[in-house]
């Protein structure tokens, strides 16, 4: 059995950003990159992220780990993607997989890798003004106001560069609903956001999927994607009415991304500003 940590990351603090240079970074992402037409913004974004195919890229990785990973062994956890014999570039890294998959014995799991970034009831978590708009809760998810449950706990992971970037399932069921948001690709990270966290959940593109447990209850995940995303690609043989177990791959991000979850019970273990992993007792 592979053993999960569960731990704070200090690095991924929202209040290590003064207020000020926050509010500044949040204006140039929302007000200046944001009114850039979205059409736009991915083909700038896809410029960007294909630097990243490249075979001179491969050699950042080691490097790379070696920053920002105290353990030397970390890459043996995983392998190259796609049945490749090596990594071919630094895009094959953030794609990379696991050898073998955390096992551990609980009903429900964090699907990402990452940070906890914003966590709380839907009734309690804020509406947010988008281009003029108010949105609530349920329009990450593509669904009215009141489609979810008031009770059911909102989750939201920011997954930095260096984390694993496939989505898992967190529990098992059916899959009952996908959809594909268009939107915008503004700026990820949390920490330039302060108070609303999960504002790019609300506008940047997206995939939703919903999964009803063994229970009758639905789990709504939002996979939302940002700048330099090339692609958010569903797994194989995802689709509607299909049989998922527990920590089955969803989805896998190429380059940055977020994952929004709508559950039917809160996390046991973390809380705000923690670091959670795949396969982690949710």
């Amino acid at each position: 059995m592979n053993s999960i940590q569960y731990y704070s990351d200090p690095s991924f603090s929202v209040l290590r950003v003064p207020k000020w240079r926050a509010a500044f970074y949040k204006f140039l992402s929302v007000n200046v990159w944001g009114a850039i037409p979205s059409p736009f913004q991915k083909k700038m974004s896809k410029v960007y992220a294909n630097l990243y195919n490249k075979p001179f890229s491969k050699h950042l990785i080691r490097p790379y780990v070696r920053f920002y990973y105290n353990d030397p062994n970390y890459l043996e956890k995983f392998k190259p993607p796609f049945e490749k014999e090596d990594f071919h570039s630094f895009q094959d890294f953030f794609i990379r997989e696991f050898k073998e998959l955390p096992d551990i014995d609980t009903p429900y799991v964090w699907s990402s890798e990452g940070l906890l970034c914003d966590v709380g009831r839907i009734r309690d978590i804020r509406t947010t003004s988008v281009k003029g708009e108010i949105r609530t809760p349920s329009t990450v998810f593509g669904l009215a106001d009141g489609e979810i449950p008031k009770d059911h706990t909102f989750t939201n992971v920011f997954l930095h560069n260096k984390n694993y970037h496939r989505i898992h399932v967190p529990t098992s069921g059916t899959i009952t609903r996908i959809q594909h948001i268009p939107g915008d690709l503004v700026v990820l990270r949390p920490w330039i956001y302060k108070q609303n966290p999960s504002i790019p959940a609300f506008r940047n593109e997206r995939y939703n999927v919903d999964i009803k447990d063994e229970y009758g209850k639905t789990w709504y995940l939002s996979i939302v994607g940002g700048p330099a995303v090339g692609t958010i690609e569903l797994a194989e043989d995802i689709e509607v009415g299909v049989t998922v177990d527990k920590l089955d791959q969803l989805a896998l991000f190429y380059l940055g991304s977020t994952c929004c979850m709508a559950a039917p019970v809160a996390p046991r273990v973390h809380r705000l500003n923690s670091f959670v992993e795949v396969g982690a007792v949710y």
